[in-house]
């Protein structure tokens, strides 16, 4: 059964955790992505992988297209496909959220933090469908941009390997979030999200 925020508030059975002001958010997230676990080893070696790719193809490429063609595609990995990808990763989280249920879900922004987010209003999400909910977008975007790469010729190899490192950084706030479920795995955690307060709320189960 489902849980609501209601049962949440049952002292008998659950506590607060942790309170996550929106305002807060990247210092959560720098908090986060600093300690060392297994979580974040993996998320730094992805990124190592990504960018040692992306070296690679730009290495492999050079002395068979112009100077400008390469700067050109270097403009699309590094900023306009980034920027074009934002709203892509946020909608994955949707459907994400839809399939697992929630209904009343918000998307935000705070460009002073440069962050992007999307919550569902009121929904409790527990341990296992947060982390899908969080890996959804790192990992289908992943897979689409390396059968890519492997697809497409020389230059679109080198933008497309560039936007492959830029998008694993970008899940640095769901791979932070993920670290904290690792590091109090033995806990039960659950979670919701006040949209119009602007806080995140962390419950442990007693």
């Amino acid at each position: 059964m489902a849980r609501k925020v209601e049962d949440l508030e049952d002292q008998s059975k659950y506590r607060e955790l942790l309170k996550i002001s929106y305002d807060e958010l990247i210092d959560f997230v720098l908090d986060y992505i600093r300690r060392r676990s297994e979580v974040m080893i993996f998320f730094w070696l992805i990124c190592a992988i990504f960018l040692f790719n992306a070296i690679t193809v730009r290495i492999n490429i050079t002395g068979y297209f112009p100077l400008k063609n390469i700067m050109s595609h270097s403009f699309l990995g590094l900023i306009l496909f980034p920027v074009l990808l934002i709203p892509i990763h946020e909608i994955i989280h949707i459907i994400t959220y839809l399939l697992l249920g929630a209904r009343r879900i918000r998307f935000g922004m705070d460009l002073r933090q440069y962050m992007f987010y999307v919550t569902a209003h009121r929904y409790v999400t527990g341990k296992r469908s947060f982390i899908v909910v969080a890996l959804a977008p790192f990992i289908t975007v992943s897979v689409i941009l390396v059968f890519l790469i492997l697809l497409l010729p020389g230059l679109w190899k080198w933008s497309l390997s560039i936007l492959l490192f830029v998008h694993a950084t970008m899940c640095a706030g769901d791979f932070a979030l993920m670290n904290f479920y690792y590091l109090n795995r033995g806990k039960k955690i659950y979670t919701w999200d006040d949209f119009d307060k602007k806080i995140s709320y962390f419950y442990e189960e007693i």
